[in-house]
């Protein structure tokens, strides 16, 4: 099975310092979906893994979220891309679980549930704990300029094995080759 995770905010949509907080506020970054859809026809399994702390601030609610994904889902499906799975942590740094990246705790639950071998699987990100969960996984870090992006790659903890391309079509292009 061919397998790709991708980090949302920041890589599939416009992220905010105020948090995406309802449907009206997911913008999908230019050429993101086209990009999903594309992995789709190559024959991958796109699924999302995504800190969604908004959840654990009590900043919206679980039913907004879902409504959010909605909204990208049905966005997906006019382009003719679909995700498989959309995985996401509710908690917020003091909470200390397993799942809030850059801890891989929510990678070996998508490798579990897809019975996957995550080793070189590519996982995008725009943040330095995108690309550190990956790693801790054997996944292969891909990082993408957009979101966090340009002030992430200067970041001396990145791993030593990221790639790197301006945006998601870029790196599904790479990918999908």
């Amino acid at each position: 099975m061919k397998l790709v995770i991708l980090d949302r905010d920041g890589v599939i949509n416009h992220d905010s310092d105020q948090y995406i907080k309802s449907p009206e506020e997911w913008k999908p970054i230019p050429g993101s979906l086209a990009a999903i859809a594309r992995l789709n026809q190559a024959g991958y399994r796109v699924v999302v893994a995504t800190n969604q702390s908004g959840v654990g601030r009590g900043l919206f609610e679980t039913d907004t979220l879902i409504a959010i994904h909605d909204k990208m889902l049905k966005a997906l499906t006019q382009v003719g891309g679909r995700i498989d799975a959309i995985f996401f942590c509710p908690h917020t740094n003091t909470d200390n679980c397993d799942c809030r990246k850059p801890k891989p705790g929510m990678l070996r639950e998508i490798a579990a549930r897809f019975n996957a071998d995550l080793t070189g699987v590519p996982a995008v990100g725009d943040s330095l704990r995108d690309l550190q969960a990956a790693a801790a996984v054997g996944a292969q870090p891909m990082l993408v300029l957009t979101g966090k992006g340009r002030k992430t790659v200067d970041d001396p903890a990145l791993p030593p094995d990221t790639l790197v391309f301006p945006d998601l079509a870029a790196a599904a292009a790479h990918i999908a080759r």
